[in-house]
């Protein structure tokens, strides 16, 4: 399937694209919102170790989280010996809506919460303009009218 969409070229929100990669799994839950002048992700990693198992990277006006986890439980009793474990990499890519410095990036680790706060460009009303609507077809060599200098 993600071949098909790749030569396709179709861009697909990445929850739905993960869901028919069949990859729900392995993607990193996120919640995501603006405060105060900055882009807030926030992710539920309980039992990591920050400094060991999470990479954040930027790639153009993407931002990349990727956790590793790994869960181990051991029962032993009079009766035998039983271990579990668990483990994998969960990711998130998060689109940007403008291009970042890196190094203006923060993140936190607190009590198993994963925070990524990205500062946001601001918004000037002096960078925008209003565009003229014409009527008919004012467009140069658009139905029959002849590009100018022609």
């Amino acid at each position: 399937m993600t071949n098909i969409l790749r030569r396709a070229g179709v861009d697909f929100p990445e929850p739905f694209r993960r869901f028919l990669e069949g990859d729900l799994d392995i993607w990193l839950r996120v919640e995501e919102y603006r405060e105060a002048g900055f882009l807030v992700v926030k992710a539920e990693v309980p039992g990591i170790d920050p400094d060991r198992d999470v990479d954040i990277t930027l790639a153009g006006n993407q931002l990349q989280i990727s956790v590793r986890r790994e869960e181990r439980s051991e029962h032993k009793d009079k009766e035998g010996y039983r271990s579990e474990f668990r483990y994998g990499t969960f990711a998130r890519t998060v689109s940007l809506p403008a291009p970042v410095n890196q190094d203006d990036i923060r993140a936190s680790y607190t009590d198993g919460i994963l925070e990524v706060r990205v500062p946001l460009p601001e918004e000037s009303a002096a960078g925008s303009r209003k565009i003229h609507v014409s009527r008919g077809s004012e467009f140069p060599g658009a139905a029959g009218q002849q590009a100018p200098g022609q």
